[in-house]
């Protein structure tokens, strides 16, 4: 019956991790380039009763029964499919349609720079003629942090990423792509490193100019499920109120007999 309490329990921590993905998922439904998570489930490793020394059969170790203690979660995962492309006609906004991300250089309060990977493509001009993210991050082109002429009259970014300014090629955006994603590392929503393991490969998808990717959350379906899983967790909640009555009449009526 105690075992009745704690499964109800990782059933109720289960949807509570659930719970807290969506609410992610949700708070960044119009983040630039965000790409959804889920959680996955699983059942606790089976714990098996072993009977040691036992006469009947000697120095034979049997398993007795199976125990499931209830459910924990698998993994955190992200959804990598891509989101819809919105005209802003704002001249840095970049999209990749297809597969690859950009190239950003991130550096951190210490000053320590670190290269990381993001679909995220709302870009514009410093006054020194870089190109930056949202938070201050240089997209790299081929040269290193791109940089064009702070007062050129027109900046035209084709789809293979060529920079010209005022018609003359001032460098390259280039864009990065993995044989598996698995081996990405997630950092403020829509940041990525790559792990050990990690391999590089031709990035196929097209840079579109004065796009930017939406974030791939569907919010319809995202909210059915907090719904679903709200319920989920009351069942579990009754589960132990249930258990705890039983426990309470256990201790109170039939102890006195």
């Amino acid at each position: 019956m105690v075992r009745g309490l704690y499964t109800a329990w990782t059933g109720m921590a289960n949807e509570q991790k659930r719970l807290d993905v969506i609410a992610n998922n949700l708070a960044n439904s119009a983040t630039v380039g965000y790409k959804k998570e889920g959680v996955t489930s699983q059942s606790f490793d089976q714990h098996l009763a072993i009977k040691i020394k036992d006469k009947s059969e000697p120095y034979v170790e049997r398993q007795i029964g199976r125990m499931s203690l209830g459910v924990k979660v698998g993994e955190v995962y992200t959804d990598y499919n891509g989101g819809s492309l919105r005209e802003t006609e704002n001249t840095f906004d970049l999209a990749i349609d297809g597969e690859g991300f950009f190239e950003v250089a991130v550096t951190d309060r210490l000053g320590n720079t670190r290269l990381r990977y993001t679909r995220a493509g709302g870009f514009h001009m410093t006054r020194d003629g870089f190109v930056v993210d949202a938070d201050g991050n240089h997209l790299q082109g081929e040269s290193g942090d791109l940089q064009v002429p702070a007062d050129a009259g027109e900046i035209a970014i084709d789809a293979e990423g060529h920079v010209y300014a005022d018609g003359e090629l001032v460098d390259r955006v280039l864009l990065h792509d993995f044989e598996d994603y698995n081996y990405l590392k997630k950092f403020a929503d829509v940041y990525y490193e790559p792990v050990d393991g990690a391999k590089e490969k031709d990035a196929l998808g097209l840079i579109r100019q004065g796009y930017t990717e939406q974030s791939n959350v569907n919010v319809v379906s995202e909210m059915v499920q907090m719904i679903a899983i709200t319920r989920a967790y009351e069942a579990n909640q009754k589960v132990i109120q249930s258990v705890d009555q039983t426990l309470e009449n256990s201790a109170n009526s039939i102890g006195r007999l």
